[in-house]
């Protein structure tokens, strides 16, 4: 993914080490437990605590600065056992049930374990943190229970807490102490004040700048509850602690069925795939944020949890059959913030599309260049080609129409800028020293290499973006006239087939027997095994006799794990499993190239793909796919590698599955007749039935169930509302 430099050098080895996430710490040794909305999120440890310590993303986050850093929950001095920790399938809330572990007094036993019950509900609501803890006794007399509430804030940047070191910082203030709050202050060397406002019900029968004690007499089967709100604006609540609590939890539980709600639903004859593909969607509307535009997918959590371009253009890719909103405010929002000026720190060109934005003290004093930075090659070609397939799937020309000026500005970006050398290829190399040093999806600074390992010299060409910047003029010739611009239309057609041509020339390799991995400045081939070629499929670049090696090579077991599609080959030099981008699986970069197998008429393979990657959710808590897996061989009786700093949840990894269902079901759309499409369709031996509920055209909605029988699909129409079909072709 992205990222502006991801894991350490044992993993991913960036050039920018100012930037990079030290896996000095595996996410894996202690599972987080995510709550977002909006632009605030918190990771908290099972327990639901925020322990504090060098390497730990847990904390409550809001426009990428830490709010609380520390929050330890202990009964009597003892920190209670975990009996579970569960999320909502909605991800609305998290709850924690604990009990006491033995507690003595002067080595004297005073309270046996399993007797006192608490449970935390937690739930994340605009700016603030809600949690409702009950006491409950289940001993045979009288306990007096002592609860304390540890809490600290260290209003790190989001890139401190990633690992970047910073010689200053600002200022710390008194701490504000009443009756029932406690108010955390700092002002940054940007000048802005920052707070963390905690408030209390009942009142603590202590508080002060780092605690809250709170004391119950419980009678056998008695109960006590105790309220706490996290606000990180400081803004004051209006309503009691508890009421608060309860008024908010309704409505982020609104919000959330509101927003998901949009989505097809989908239900299968496997319930074990039910459950994954709830918790994408459900991960998918939890990491979406409300902006001016419409709504947006923030990329992942931790590290990513704010706009991407390149990862939420993917992402409302996948899931463009299901909810087209998501690509109209994807689009809204990149449009607004394109860019207009060159910029040499930020990587900024005149229509270019953003690659990432940040709200933090180090992005406002330009310590990194990420306040809004353009540093990616290929989201420019993406708007343009998310663009076309949002017409396609809609026939929203209004909107295209309003974009029009935005998509003729980044295609004059790819002929102008991207362009470097004028041999009729985008190539990338960033310009200022702060920014990334490769610019592609793999983006780490040994994933572009030759043959024998060397690292390529820029600028240097990548397979894939020339495929996207193929389908862009594609797209945006398609658009062109539909808006009644014939010549523009037939002008970028000849672009993009004179573009085939010579892609074919440059970046086919007999011998390798697919499309070499990018050109370096030289115009060398990296001759490279890797999964980027699969994009030349997804995109449609390749030519037709080219397609069946590329996918048998994909296939190979040099290339597929047994749970995906593994970015580098087994047989290049620079091949490790535990590599960020050098021999590992990513979910979305599989969905994408089942895209591209289904376009060439690939459909076993597809379910190939489709059955590895869903064998691997049953090995993963929650059955979430994770931002990328190791790429060890699939080995029996034993469930995949997982990766050390992998996010999750991770935009374009949830939403992986609904791309392979797509591809596998060839599913279509012409909005002008009304008609859904689906071409070819196949599904997996680990579903029998497959339901689509509330597919949309416009205003009007269709029911669809497809079964299969046998090798055989098929599809049948159980409701509709309004003017809209359903066809099949085989």
């Amino acid at each position: 993914m992205n990222k502006e430099a991801v894991a350490s050098a044992a993993f991913a080895n960036q050039a920018s080490p100012q930037f990079s996430i030290p896996a000095a710490r595996s996410l894996q040794e202690r599972p987080a437990r995510v709550l977002k909305y909006g632009d605030t999120f918190a990771l908290f440890d099972p327990n639901g605590d925020i322990v504090s310590m060098p390497g730990s993303p847990e904390g409550i986050f809001y426009h990428d600065t830490r709010h609380l850093s520390h929050l330890r929950l202990s009964i009597s001095g003892m920190r209670p056992m975990l009996l579970s920790s569960a999320m909502r399938d909605d991800n609305a809330a998290l709850t924690c049930d604990l009990t006491n572990p033995d507690l003595y007094r002067s080595e004297n036993l005073v309270l046996e374990h399993d007797l006192i019950h608490l449970r935390r509900v937690k739930f994340v609501w605009k700016s603030a943190t809600f949690e409702r803890i009950a006491v409950r006794s289940f001993s045979e007399k009288r306990e007096q229970i002592v609860v304390q509430l540890e809490f600290a804030a260290d209003f790190a940047d989001l890139f401190e807490v990633r690992g970047s070191h910073r010689d200053r910082h600002g200022t710390f203030h008194p701490a504000q102490v009443k009756a029932d709050t406690a108010k955390i202050s700092y002002t940054g060397l940007d000048g802005r004040l920052r707070e963390t406002l905690l408030r209390f019900a009942p009142q603590p029968r202590e508080l002060d700048a780092n605690k809250a004690i709170f004391q119950f007499d419980l009678k056998p089967r008695d109960r006590a509850v105790v309220f706490i709100e996290i606000r990180c604006d400081a803004r004051s609540a209006g309503l009691p602690a508890s009421k608060q609590f309860f008024a908010s939890l309704r409505e982020s539980r609104r919000a959330l069925r509101r927003s998901a709600s949009r989505a097809t639903a989908i239900a299968t004859s496997n319930d074990v795939f039910n459950e994954g593909i709830r918790r994408a969607i459900a991960d998918l509307y939890m990491l979406t944020t409300d902006l001016p535009e419409g709504p947006y997918p923030y990329a992942g959590i931790p590290w990513f949890s704010t706009v991407f371009g390149r990862d939420a253009l993917v992402t409302a890719m996948q899931t463009l059959w299901a909810d087209p909103l998501i690509t109209r405010g994807v689009l809204g929002h990149l449009a607004a913030t394109q860019a207009t000026v060159k910029d040499d720190f930020a990587d900024a060109e005149p229509g270019k599309i953003l690659h990432e934005a940040r709200h933090g003290e180090m992005a406002a004093l330009g310590e990194v260049p990420f306040r809004r930075y353009y540093g990616s090659v290929d989201a420019t070609p993406l708007f343009v080609m998310l663009a076309g397939a949002y017409l396609e799937r809609t026939a929203d020309v209004g909107t295209l129409r309003q974009l029009w000026p935005n998509i003729e500005a980044a295609l004059r970006w790819i002929d102008v800028y991207g362009d470097r050398d004028r041999d009729g290829f985008v190539e990338y190399g960033r310009r200022s020293e702060e920014g990334l040093v490769n610019q592609g999806w793999k983006d780490s600074n040994d994933s572009i290499f030759h043959a024998d390992g060397s690292l390529a010299r820029g600028p240097i060409a990548l397979v894939e973006v020339q495929g996207y910047v193929f389908a862009a003029k594609r797209a945006a010739a398609s658009i062109a006239r539909r808006l009644g611009l014939a010549d523009r239309a037939s002008s970028l057609d000849r672009e993009a087939e004179a573009l085939r041509r010579r892609f074919d020339a440059a970046f086919w390799d007999e011998p390798l027997g697919t499309y070499v991995l990018a050109l370096d400045g030289d115009k060398r081939p990296c001759r490279v095994r890797s999964s980027n070629a699969g994009h030349a499929l997804f995109t449609g670049i390749a030519l037709p006799e080219r397609a069946a090696r590329v996918v048998n090579g994909l296939m190979s077991s040099a290339s597929y794990s047994g749970w995906g599609i593994r970015t580098i080959a087994t047989s290049e030099s620079r091949y490790n499993p535990m590599s960020y981008h050098n021999g590992s699986v990513w979910p979305h970069d599989n969905g994408l190239i089942a895209l591209g197998f289904a376009r060439y008429g690939f459909r076993r393979q597809v379910i190939q793909v489709f059955k590895g990657l869903f064998d691997a959710s049953n090995y993963i808590d929650l059955r979430r796919l994770p931002e990328l897996l190791c790429g060890f061989s699939r080995l029996r009786t034993q469930g995949p590698t997982f990766y050390p700093v992998a996010c999750s949840p991770q935009a374009w990894a949830a939403t992986a599955p609904l791309a392979l269902l797509q591809a596998c079901t060839g599913l279509r759309f012409d909005p002008e007749n009304r008609h859904v499409i689906f071409n070819r369709p196949a599904l997996p031996e680990f579903l029998g039935e497959v339901k689509l509920t509330g597919l949309a055209i416009a205003d009007a909605k269709i029911d669809v169930e497809l079964r299969r029988t046998g090798t055989d699909v098929v599809v049948n129409v159980l409701s509709r509302q309004g003017d809209i079909w359903a066809t099949s072709t085989s």
